[in-house]
């Protein structure tokens, strides 16, 4: 025969384990819902947005994506080589929800410009550094 106490344990430990399954349960019938939805703005081509995943903004105006509740394809000319490209509902919701961007930012430079000006700031930095290190007197 057990003892009360060791049924109590059982009893929360089971408590505690449904518990834990109605949350599991619970966050996957919301990214499923959140899967149609995201499915449903595709066939619109638009992207709803997620608020409670932008970063803080200290505006006090609020960004027309926001308002509108989806984000939408957007135009723009490269600033660097004039190309025209498009900034797909998905580069924004990456950019504004993942990662963390102003929301007040947008797409200015095509991918293969990206690309090239991270290289050349990696460059000038390694370049910055190197002279540092070679005007540090030596460590007597």
């Amino acid at each position: 025969m057990k003892r009360s106490k060791q049924t109590n344990g059982e009893i929360e430990a089971r408590r505690r384990k449904a518990e834990e399954w109605r949350r599991i349960q619970a966050q996957r019938a919301a990214e499923r819902q959140r899967l149609r939805d995201y499915k449903i703005a595709l066939a619109r081509d638009e992207v709803a947005v997620d608020t409670t995943r932008l970063a803080p903004s200290n505006s006090y105006s609020t960004p027309d994506f926001v308002l509108r509740g989806t984000y939408r394809p957007e135009p723009f000319i490269c600033k660097d080589c004039g190309v025209a490209e498009v900034w797909t509902p998905l580069q924004q919701k990456w950019w504004y929800e993942t990662a963390k961007g102003d929301v007040f930012t947008a797409a200015v430079r095509c991918r293969a410009c990206r690309t090239r000006e991270r290289a050349r700031k990696s460059a000038a930095r390694r370049v910055h550094l190197e002279g540092l290190a070679r005007k540090k007197p030596p460590v007597s």
